[in-house]
């Protein structure tokens, strides 16, 4: 969407019906993905007394692993093919693959099975985030984009909230199969809302020259169509050897006018999601070898996450008008010393407080980071670029918990596991400052290059 449409004259924030349906059904997705993802968290303890499967610490982390490598692959391929097939028929088709694969896994006889079915879910899983971000980033104002993205990036948390309230009442109750059965509701409840209503991008139809579609979906939703907002055809832009808006997405996040920008973005959300499943992962765990019950245990997980929801949308309206650069340094300290202060022999209170600030750093420096991206790069590469973003991280998210098992299984004290996470959060606070400014930047309010990023308003950095 172009800013006229989203923002009316002289650039005035609004959310018109479409970026609300838009923000709504991608919203709704991300919760489903974020409870698909945190519900292995919950049912770890369970699966480690399950005294048929046998599992030790570090077969559950290497088994936790197998997901997130599906992840990988999925961010990374999907968020490409999204940036080529479209953003409406990926996501449907990532929200039904992933939720029958989840629901499999209840009727999963072995480790080996269960692992072979959590890596299938990753597949599907990986997909949703860069594909819903993508289109959720082209339906809104840009001068809102961190808040849309701390929206819908709260359904992650929001999922995971969910996941623990249900391990509280299901695991006991109906055993841990039940919690990946109710993973079958995305394709009953959002799929069919999304086939009917969620339209395709705009900017999507128009760079893939279909205009007579892209027309359709403009006058259904009251969208005023620009076409000096377009980026130019190829015939009047550089040749692709020098032009990397006439390169392939993937060559253009690769070439000279974005590489450091890139490997930053890669490495920035390798340490997130390090630190993201880290804490969902082995946090219950964690904190039960600590001396707290199960029950109480879940607590902390299920803080963690309401501390991000609530947490980085607050954060979000200063983002939007500090700039990204500041909030993400000071959302990854926050994360490393809420960390630090788990660590330490604190009351009960505090350490609560204290899980909830390390959901707001770990969860909300996600959120920002990827909202960073969504402005910096031309939204014919965005999908691609938030995959790659996404995909990359995915590394740090399968390194998390086989490593945690590791220092869980070896003996270690449990202060060792926080400190672990701590690292992270220091080296992306001092990472953030190596990112150049976007190219085109510089360009005057709303006189975009016509061979440079579809950017409405130049933003804060």
């Amino acid at each position: 969407m172009h800013e006229e449409s989203r923002g009316g004259s002289g650039g005035k924030v609004t959310w018109p019906p479409v970026t609300l349906l838009v923000l709504a059904i991608c919203g709704v997705a991300i919760v489903a993905d974020g409870y698909d993802v945190v519900i292995y968290g919950a049912v770890i303890p369970s699966l480690l007394h399950d005294h048929g499967w046998g599992l030790t610490p570090a077969g559950a982390g290497l088994i936790g692993s197998f997901a997130l490598i599906g992840m990988l692959i999925g961010a990374t391929t999907v968020g490409t093919l999204t940036d080529i097939l479209g953003r409406r028929k990926m996501l449907i088709c990532c929200l039904t693959w992933f939720s029958v694969m989840t629901g499999l896994c209840a009727i999963a006889t072995s480790p080996e099975v269960f692992g072979i079915f959590r890596f299938l879910a990753g597949l599907g899983l990986g997909g949703v985030l860069p594909t819903a971000s993508a289109l959720s980033g082209e339906y809104s104002h840009p001068k809102a984009r961190n808040l849309v993205f701390a929206i819908i990036f709260s359904g992650f948390p929001v999922g995971g909230i969910l996941a623990a309230f249900t391990g509280m009442f299901v695991i006991p109750r109906f055993g841990w199969q039940a919690m990946f059965l109710l993973g079958l509701l995305p394709l009953a409840l959002i799929v069919p809302v999304a086939l009917k209503f969620l339209p395709e991008s705009i900017a999507f139809l128009r760079a893939k020259g279909r205009h007579a579609e892209a027309e359709r979906t403009a006058r259904r939703w009251n969208i005023t169509l620009e076409d000096t907002h377009e980026e130019a055809p190829t015939t009047t832009r550089p040749s692709a050897e020098t032009d990397p808006n006439s390169m392939s997405p993937v060559k253009a996040l690769l070439s000279r006018d974005y590489i450091v920008a890139t490997l930053c973005f890669l490495v920035m959300s390798c340490l997130c999601l390090f630190m993201i499943y880290g804490y969902n992962t082995w946090l219950p765990e964690i904190m039960r070898q600590a001396g707290y019950s199960s029950g109480s245990a879940l607590g902390f997980l299920l803080m963690f996450n309401l501390g991000a929801v609530v947490g980085q949308l607050l954060i979000s309206l200063a983002a939007d008008r500090l700039g990204s650069k500041p909030i993400i340094v000071t959302t990854y300290l926050l994360a490393a010393v809420a960390v630090i202060l788990l660590s330490l022999r604190l009351p009960t209170a505090v350490l609560y407080a204290a899980v909830a600030l390390g959901g707001v750093g770990a969860m909300g420096t996600q959120t920002f980071v990827l909202a960073y991206v969504s402005k910096y790069y031309p939204v014919r590469m965005g999908a691609t670029a938030m995959g790659w973003a996404l995909g990359f991280g995915r590394l740090g998210s399968m390194l998390a918990p086989p490593l945690l098992g590791l220092i869980i299984g070896a003996g270690l004290a449990f202060q060792w596991n926080f400190y672990a996470l701590a690292v992270p959060g220091v080296i992306g606070a001092a990472l953030i400052g190596l990112v150049p400014r976007a190219p085109g930047q510089e360009a005057p309010v709303g006189h975009a290059r016509a061979d440079g990023p579809v950017r409405s308003l130049p933003e804060p950095t």
